[in-house]
């Protein structure tokens, strides 16, 4: 059977592999993989076929339908008339509010994304026998995995 846990990297890692291996799990049948951090930016635009859930669209729409309003009513008594003032209004509001998401996303979210410091975890794969599985799965969960898997 197979024994699947994730890590923060931290030194619980080579606590849980030594207390694995004083349990009788023998060092060929331990694997630790770290995964890799993401190094590429995020797409600011999503697609039919991806999207991240983060909208520059939102603010953008809310803005400009306000700003429509107000350049509309007071279009009437402004010399090109409520409909080209309406629609001045929409695209300035748009812009404005997808500048304001922009520099949202831009500088403030990732200002948090380095200061979190999000790494990536670790995984480790034991492989044991089924007299060893509860007490695999014992010792990982007290070495602080984040998540453990079995598999028959």
């Amino acid at each position: 059977m197979q024994v699947f846990s994730i890590f923060e990297h931290s030194s619980y890692i080579e606590l849980a592999i030594s207390a694995l291996e004083e349990a009788g799990v023998k060092r060929e049948n331990i694997l630790c993989v770290s995964l890799d951090n993401r190094v590429e930016e995020r797409r600011l635009f999503d697609t039919l076929h991806r999207a991240d859930g983060i909208s520059l669209f939102d603010k953008g729409a809310a803005i400009g339908t306000a700003f429509s309003v107000i350049g509309a009513s007071v279009g009437f008594v402004l010399e090109w008339g409520p409909i080209f003032w309406g629609m001045i209004g929409a695209v300035t509001g748009f812009i404005i509010g997808f500048a304001i998401d922009y520099v949202i996303y831009k500088v403030i979210h990732r200002r948090t994304r380095v200061i979190k410091g999000k790494k990536a975890e670790v995984i480790l794969v034991v492989k044991c026998s089924e007299a060893l599985i509860e007490k695999t799965e014992a010792l990982l969960w007290e070495h602080l995995a984040l998540g453990v898997a079995k598999l028959d």
